[in-house]
């Protein structure tokens, strides 16, 4: 298990869930704390006012005290979505950070903050949009490819700290052709868990593994949309923690042909969505 917990923030306010949710997982997991200040540039008529990283810095290390929590302080000068990934891949840490308050042409252009990030950051990232605690349901979704088997391996962590009930999803895509295998697994998404089809076995192990850790797991499945599918069963389970695979883990092929689902997922949900990538054995 990675011991530290590297929380990011530029100052913005919608950083402060990351500080608070991070301070929960850090408790959880038994992690030490590094509170990764951004400093980024500011207009001329802003160099006299209070800077924004005060204030969050001040309401962090309150509640870092007041729990008793190991933790240390950094602040460094750029733009967070560059200094952020170089400060994780300096070390071993999993990432927490929130949304960056980027305007909404910028997001409008190049997405939201957590896709360059997921691009550069190597390790595990926690993204915090919204603070949901307890954590009493965990969501993995998984793809079959096995590219979600580090987040998966870090969702069970998370579960037993926390006591959760954990499911697993796959959603099945749309397919145009009618093959056998794609015909099984239509016919059989009610008891996907007990067919020998790629994402049957993949749910039966995820299962396998969750219960060996003594959690209560139960599969589903779903189809349509994977990105609508996956927003689909976070609203209607009511889940806390959304646990899923990273692109990044497959090969640089392709990623140029495939949707970041994960990234998609993450800027729309309103819970934590942590992410992992997958590194083959050498």
């Amino acid at each position: 298990m990675i011991e530290n917990l590297l929380i990011a923030t530029n100052g913005y306010k919608g950083t402060l869930p990351a500080i608070e949710y991070g301070l929960w997982f850090a408790e959880s997991m038994r992690m030490k704390i590094t509170l990764l200040g951004v400093t980024e540039s500011l207009s001329p008529a802003a160099i006299d006012d209070h800077h924004p990283l005060e204030e969050v810095f001040e309401r962090a290390v309150s509640l870092f005290k007041e729990r008793g929590v190991e933790y240390s302080l950094e602040v460094r000068m750029g733009e967070a979505e560059q200094v952020i990934p170089e400060r994780s891949n300096s070390g071993e840490y999993i990432t927490a950070v929130g949304p960056l308050g980027r305007p909404q042409i910028r997001r409008w252009l190049t997405g939201r903050s957590i896709r360059p990030l997921m691009e550069k950051i190597q390790g595990p990232i926690l993204y915090v949009p919204a603070v949901r605690l307890p954590v009493r349901k965990l969501l993995i979704s998984v793809g079959g490819l096995g590219y979600e088997v580090a987040a998966e391996n870090l969702a069970f962590q998370v579960a037993v700290a926390s006591h959760a009930d954990v499911t697993v999803l796959h959603v099945v895509p749309p397919a145009d052709l009618d093959y056998p295998t794609t015909r099984e697994v239509r016919e059989h998404l009610d008891d996907l868990a007990e067919t020998d089809t790629l994402p049957g076995r993949s749910l039966r192990q995820a299962l396998d593994l969750a219960r060996s850790a003594g959690l209560q797991a139960g599969a589903r499945a779903r189809q349509g949309n994977v990105v609508e599918e996956i927003l689909n069963e976070i609203r209607e389970g009511d889940y806390d923690l959304v646990c899923m695979g990273s692109p990044y883990s497959a090969s640089a092929m392709r990623q140029l042909y495939t949707p970041n689902v994960t990234a998609e997922v993450a800027e729309v949900a309103h819970c934590p969505v942590m992410t992992a990538r997958y590194k083959r054995a050498s």
